[in-house]
């Protein structure tokens, strides 16, 4: 849910400390890399306090100040090291969402998902971009875009034809 509401990326969100935690905010200060090292985030812009004031980022601070109990990582393996995004996916988000007869996807459709949940919000790019952690407008414009209209149909439930679906 975290990823969903924040749009962190995976090595920010597998180095996120309990101290990173505020009231609505992250602070992103550090990335956990492939092989699971802690280092330094992507480029400058990614150093930021991502603010979580939406709906979807109230739930989402709530759950995590319920999981982050103690002091150091909040997401961590059984011996206190970092977790590995494939653990994540291979033993959690595939199965769970192979399930619900879902498609599967990386952790990274969750930062897009954020990214086009906001622009549908109409926060404004500039802002979006720094919630993001992106170096240029460009890379935040190429997470914008068009949604299909059978997605939009199936939201609005509606045919095509736009007449109103029936119960």
């Amino acid at each position: 849910m975290l990823a969903a509401a924040s749009g962190l990326r995976i090595g920010e969100l597998l180095a996120l400390r309990k101290d990173d935690i505020g009231e609505n905010t992250i602070r992103v200060d550090e990335s956990v890399d492939r092989a699971g090292v802690i280092g330094p985030c992507k480029n400058v812009a990614a150093y930021r306090t991502v603010v979580l004031a939406d709906q979807e980022g109230q739930t989402a601070m709530k759950m995590l100040r319920r999981f982050a109990k103690h002091d150091g990582l909040v997401f961590h393996s059984k011996n206190n090291g970092t977790l590995a995004e494939t653990t994540i996916l291979t033993q959690g988000l595939h199965p769970a969402v192979k399930a619900l007869g879902l498609p599967t996807a990386g952790m990274h459709a969750f930062r897009r998902g954020c990214n086009r949940r906001w622009e549908l919000a109409r926060i404004s790019s500039a802002v979006i971009r720094q919630q993001m952690g992106h170096a240029t407008a460009d890379m935040t414009a190429l997470y914008a875009g068009e949604i299909p209209v059978k997605q939009v149909a199936k939201h609005f439930q509606l045919e095509l034809s736009g007449a109103a679906i029936t119960a």
